[in-house]
């Protein structure tokens, strides 16, 4: 499918035509280089390779200094796969904001925030106890019976319990594209996405 790497700006609001206040979150979109083109004889299937993002050539293993040498760039920091690319494009070929059209949907994937380790009441929604009419008083937020008894002498998979949260990988699709801004490389996509500013995202039409 055809996309671009990207990285979180933000999140800001804008008002449409009707005098709406849309939300809507800022992506940097590309530019973006073809580093490879991957193929069935060769590789065993089809696909086109983006780099994005410039990365200190000293910070670069020498064996990724060859491969983008190949495609005549310099070293960058994130690199990704796009198969059924859809668009016929050379080795150096540089992918920018362009292939996005204002009023198409994309689907935006990414990591999302990471919560370290959290309880049940936030990381699952339990309502927690609220109810002291027998004197209980430090049990609010505790997740309560885990099952049974001694049958079957131990907690089922799956159980929802306290444990990490976020740092997962999220997609959310069939968000509409509000504006492309292609000088400054970026994309205004209606609504929120995935991860922290500053973090990377795949963009997918």
């Amino acid at each position: 499918m055809q996309g671009i790497i990207g990285k979180k700006v933000g999140m800001t609001s804008i008002f449409s035509v009707e005098g709406k206040n849309i939300p809507c979150t800022v992506i940097e979109a590309g530019p973006c280089v073809v580093t490879q083109l991957k193929t069935v004889e060769k590789d065993g299937y089809e696909a086109v390779q983006l780099a994005f993002d410039e990365k200190k050539e000293k910070r670069t293993t020498k064996a990724m200094k060859g491969h983008f040498a190949k495609a005549g760039t310099t070293p960058k920091k994130h690199l990704a796969e796009f198969k059924n690319f859809g668009k016929e494009v050379a080795l150096g070929e540089v992918v920018d904001v362009n292939i996005f059209i204002e009023g198409e949907f994309c689907d935006v994937s990414g990591t999302s925030k990471g919560k370290g380790f959290q309880g049940v009441v936030k990381r699952h929604g339990f309502g927690g106890v609220n109810d002291k009419t027998h004197g209980q008083h430090n049990r609010l937020r505790a997740p309560g019976s885990l099952g049974a008894c001694s049958t079957p002498s131990r907690v089922f998979k799956g159980m929802r319990m306290g444990g990490r949260m976020g740092g997962d990988s999220v997609k959310v699709t069939s968000l509409r594209v509000l504006k492309v801004i292609p000088e400054s490389n970026l994309l205004i996509v209606k609504g929120s996405v995935p991860g922290a500013k500053g973090s990377y995202l795949i963009i997918e039409r």
